[in-house]
């Protein structure tokens, strides 16, 4: 598993990690069993990068659970989501709770009142509880207000949608983040399942052997992680097989701008 440093934080990451948006909702025993099982394989696989937010429902208490002892050895992303000031330190101190009294990169969800929550999570840093500060949003119609905080010097890191059918941050976010050293994360790198509910025929796929894919979701991945301003993509999943099949797309070769190129016909 490749890592790259995320910007100028100067964090080490996998390249590939894993999301925890709906599939670790979940209550009961037997479900947070097998959403123990995923984060077994993310590990054992390098692909140690797990992103949540209190927005996920049961998310951030289940990944923990499944973590354990485990620790040291994983990084988690998290985020403060609302409005209110008061829940924003609650919201803190939860997964703090959770996560051993340390969260290694915390980010403003949505930009949902960043002003009020951003002075909070710079103290953390400060105080060594936070590695990174960042900030994420999955509108287009968001990143100019994004692009703006970035360029404010106070966030290292931020969190994006982007894939080879989604490319819109391709034309303004991506260079700003290159052009100011902040690591880029990238959400929803599957479209939400969309793209790889129709894979090409397996004749298809067959170009792109020698870059180390066997199949599109892999194809679909490495097409992301090519992009050199891109410094992990966390994809969700709730199956161990697939979480392993994700992580092996986090080794080059990485495709070139040809390959990059038929990928995206692909789609069409």
């Amino acid at each position: 598993m490749e890592h790259r440093d995320l910007g100028k934080s100067g964090l080490s990451v996998p390249v590939v990690g894993m999301g925890t948006w709906r599939t670790f909702d979940v209550n009961g025993t037997a479900l947070e069993a097998e959403r123990k099982k995923i984060v077994d394989v993310a590990i054992d696989s390098g692909a140690n990068l797990f992103d949540t937010s209190p927005m996920y429902g049961e998310a951030e208490d289940v990944l923990a659970g499944a973590i354990g002892g485990r620790r040291d050895g994983v990084l988690i992303a998290d985020k403060v989501w609302t409005p209110s000031a008061e829940e924003g330190r609650e919201q803190i101190a939860r997964a703090l709770g959770w996560f051993g009294g340390r969260v290694d990169i915390y980010q403003i969800h949505n930009l949902v009142a960043w002003q009020t929550h951003l002075p909070v999570l710079e103290k953390l840093r400060d105080d060594g509880h936070v590695r990174v500060v960042g900030a994420t949003h999955y509108q287009h119609s968001a990143f100019g207000d994004l692009i703006a905080l970035m360029r404010t010097g106070r966030i290292a890191q931020i969190q994006i949608p982007y894939n080879a059918q989604d490319r819109v941050a391709e034309k303004e976010i991506l260079p700003a983040a290159a052009d100011l050293g902040i690591g880029v994360i990238v959400m929803r790198p599957l479209g939400e399942g969309a793209l790889v509910r129709r894979s090409p025929a397996p004749e298809k796929l067959e170009r792109l052997a020698p870059f180390g894919v066997r199949t599109w979701p892999q194809a679909l991945l490495k097409w992301i992680l090519s992009d050199p301003r891109v410094h992990a993509v966390i994809p969700a999943t709730s199956r161990p097989e697939r979480m392993r099949e994700n992580a092996e797309a986090g080794t080059g070769p990485w495709f070139d701008a040809d390959t990059r190129h038929y990928v995206s016909r692909l789609i069409s």
